[in-house]
């Protein structure tokens, strides 16, 4: 399921780059959904909201390394939720490094392809930073539920609000 999850969306948000480049100019806005949705050609050299521009070689390092860490920690999986989880965010992960890496100004510096504005949202945005945020969503409810990774549930001790042993949902 991780993998499956993590290949779709780094091919959508890789194919989808692939379009904006070649079909929209850059810097110009096209209304997609009048104003509500927009899609708006920009290359960002930095994170979220173009923070460190000037550290996209660390952005790199750090994408790297979580990519590592996603598939080292996959082998634990055992709950189809967490591993959409992960596979969300290693195909959004691996969709921004691939910029990182292999777009100008070059390997390790490149800029990721954005495009996606959506009304009254301060930043500009691509499908693979839909994917991340989506599983951070997912891992909050997730943690909230109390799903552990193996797919049980911790149940509460609503006496002493204790975690106790988890138990199989079925």
């Amino acid at each position: 399921m991780l993998a499956v999850v993590a290949v779709c969306v780094y091919l959508l948000d890789q194919v989808s780059k692939f379009l904006v480049i070649e079909n929209l100019t850059e810097g110009v806005t096209v209304d997609v959904i009048g104003e509500f949705l927009r899609f708006t050609f920009v290359r960002n050299p930095g994170a979220a909201f173009s923070i460190g521009t000037g550290s996209t070689w660390i952005f790199a390092i750090l994408a790297s390394a979580v990519a590592v860490f996603i598939l080292v920690f996959a082998r634990r999986i055992r709950s189809l939720a967490w591993a959409g989880l992960f596979g969300l965010l290693l195909g959004g992960n691996l969709g921004n490094l691939t910029d990182r890496l292999l777009r100008e100004p070059g390997f390790g510096t490149g800029h990721v392809i954005d495009f996606i504005q959506v009304y009254l949202f301060p930043a500009i945005f691509n499908i693979a930073d839909i994917a991340i945020v989506s599983s951070m969503g997912l891992f909050i409810i997730l943690t909230i539920r109390g799903v552990q990774l193996d797919g049980t549930r911790a149940v509460r001790d609503k006496k002493h609000d204790d975690a106790v042993e988890p138990v199989d949902p079925a």
